[in-house]
C-alpha cells in the first residue's frame, strides 16, 4: 500500500524547520523510523535550497512524501526552473554542501521539470532490502 502526503510552505526562514517537523511526523505516523534521520537531513537541505534558490517572489514550495514497503520518495517542488548542481565547496565555505549531502545519504536523487513552471528535486531512500524507484 502506498502512503502519500504533502504540504505547502511559504517562503519564510522558518519553513525549513517546519518541513523537517512535517517529515518527521509523517514518517513516525507511517511507522518508518529506519531512514528517518537521512530523510530529515535531506528535507532540510532541499527545503533550504528551495528557499534560497528555487522560490520566485510570492511563491513558496511543496514537500511531497510517498512511501511503500520498499522506498520513501521525497519531492520538493519549487517555482524556478533552474536545476541545482552539486558543487565542491572549499573548506572555508559556509554553504554549498547540500546536494553533496543528499547524494551521500539518498539512494538516488534527481531533478525534473514541473509544468507549467518550476521543478521537482527528488530523492529516494530504500527500506531494508528495498529497491530504488
Amino acid at each position: 500500500m502506498i502512503k502519500t502526503t504533502h504540504r505547502f510552505f511559504a517562503a519564510r526562514p522558518e519553513a525549513a524547520g517546519q518541513a523537517r517537523a512535517f517529515t518527521t511526523a509523517a514518517l513516525a505516523e507511517w511507522g518508518l523510523p529506519d531512514r528517518a534521520e537521512d530523510i530529515r537531513l535531506c528535507v532540510s537541505e532541499l527545503a533550504t535550497n528551495a528557499l534560497v534558490h528555487g522560490t520566485a517572489p510570492g511563491h513558496g514550495f511543496l514537500i511531497k512524501l510517498d512511501a511503500d514497503e520498499e522506498v520513501v520518495r521525497l519531492e520538493v517542488h519549487d517555482s524556478r526552473s533552474r536545476h541545482p548542481q552539486a558543487r565542491r565547496a572549499a573548506d572555508t565555505d559556509t554553504s554549498g554542501r547540500g546536494l553533496v549531502l543528499v547524494n551521500a545519504l539518498a539512494d538516488g536523487w534527481g531533478v525534473q521539470d514541473r509544468p507549467p513552471f518550476g521543478k521537482i528535486v527528488w530523492a529516494c531512500f530504500k527500506a531494508a532490502g528495498g529497491t530504488t524507484v
